[in-house]
């Protein structure tokens, strides 16, 4: 009787991966001049790579995403990757989480819809009457 797993799958197993892995993966710590070619040397060891995003601004350098063809590399990659030092500079791997961007861009937006709130009312708090 022949297994119907093939190829990827065999190496596989059933393993079951956290929800938090996907093939998204969000890199911090980069140094400054860093380049695209140099996260691909870096992050195509752990396997095909559809895509790199470095940061460019100058609240995202230092950071980029990296998003892999296949969701157990990007997961061998965070194993690997997180903590290695790059320049001197330790790299922080994680999973990009889509709900927690948005969260942190959401309460940004309300913290300014408020303040300007305050201004237009003059609304002092507690803290700045002190």
């Amino acid at each position: 009787m022949e297994s119907m797993d093939s190829g990827a799958g065999s190496r596989r197993g059933n393993a079951r991966l956290p929800p938090e892995v996907n093939r998204v993966v969000y890199v911090r710590n980069l140094p400054f001049k860093i380049s695209a070619e140099e996260i691909y040397d870096i992050f195509g060891k752990y396997g095909a790579l559809r895509q790199v995003r470095l940061g460019d601004k100058p609240d995202t350098r230092g950071t980029a995403f990296v998003v892999y063809e296949d969701i157990y590399d990007a997961k061998n990659a965070v194993d690997h990757l997180n903590g290695f030092n790059v320049c001197g500079r330790y790299l922080v791997v994680l999973y990009y989480q889509a709900s927690k961007m948005q969260e942190r861009i959401d309460n940004q937006r309300k913290r300014q819809e408020l303040e300007e709130l305050k201004k237009k009312y003059n609304i002092q708090t507690e803290a700045a009457a002190q």
